[in-house]
């Protein structure tokens, strides 16, 4: 056996064990605009204590979700933290807030998110404080919600990304509370029409925001992520769309996760980040 097998072999058999070290709390957040404490979880690198300022992703979960969703349900991808040398964020969106902002002062997490939470993940821990250091993404409704307030804030988020989103909420009127936020589709059809992230293309100008997308052929939002993608084709923005057998469901979100990340940690390494 020779020497570098042997090496690699070592290097294999430790891996795994160093990259389980990243650090994974539940702290308590205030939301001004909600009036009320939000749980979030924030997972850090094991050497965050000796490290400079890191980037931080944005993890959303989906409708029915919570903030412990992602450790709970795919766990072991925290290490994720100690690879790409990077926090994330897992903040508690309300029980179907699609992350908008609405005209029930319960349901402000446009707001809470995209500022509330960033200012305070900010001025807690070391982080970028800038969007060359910020992403965002998530699944489902969360998808939704990365790139719905990435595109609206793009001065925050540097880039944004979307598993399994429902990227068109428009034929899915009777859907995950949806109506509840923002009224009936027949009643109210133009909050629907500007508040679903296909119709909000025009914010962007290529290159002004770093997008990945993905979704599985077996989903049912595998339609509308289709035709997000074809949109984006034809105004020129330039994106990452990534189409493999799947559902909606945690098996394809635990491995859809590890890509998004990795194409996140890809935009933080960029010298040019600050411009894209």
């Amino acid at each position: 056996m020779n020497k570098a097998f042997l090496r690699l072999l070592l290097f294999i058999t430790i891996l795994p064990l160093v990259s389980q070290g990243a650090v994974v709390d539940t702290i308590d957040t205030y939301s001004a605009a909600m009036k009320k404490n939000i749980k979030a979880v924030v997972i850090r690198p094991d050497n965050h204590a000796s490290a400079g300022e890191m980037p931080v992703v944005y993890l959303l979960h989906g409708y029915s979700g919570n903030y412990a969703d992602w450790v709970k349900k795919a766990a072991g991808f925290q290490k994720a933290a100690d690879l790409h040398q990077m926090m994330i964020v897992c903040p508690d969106g309300g029980f179907g807030s699609w992350y908008w902002d609405t005209k029930d002062p319960q349901f402000q997490y446009e707001t809470y998110v995209s500022k509330e939470l960033v200012a305070f993940i900010d001025s807690k821990y070391k982080t970028i404080k800038d969007r060359k250091g910020r992403a965002i993404t998530g699944l489902s409704m969360g998808g939704h919600g990365g790139l719905y307030l990435a595109l609206k804030h793009q001065d925050v988020f540097g880039a944004a990304g979307s598993m399994s989103g429902g990227v068109d909420i428009r034929p899915f009127p009777n859907n995950w509370d949806m109506a509840k936020r923002l009224g009936k589709y027949a009643e109210n059809p133009q909050l629907w029409e500007d508040n679903t992230v296909i119709n909000m293309l025009h914010l962007l100008t290529p290159n002004a925001l770093s997008i990945m997308i993905d979704c599985g052929t077996d989903d049912f939002f595998f339609e509308v992520n289709e035709k997000l993608h074809r949109e984006l084709l034809y105004r020129n923005i330039p994106h990452d769309y990534i189409v493999r057998p799947g559902a909606h469901n945690w098996p394809y979100w635990n491995n859809a996760v590890q890509y998004q990340l990795l194409f996140m940690s890809n935009y933080f390494g960029k010298k040019d980040a600050a411009v894209r």
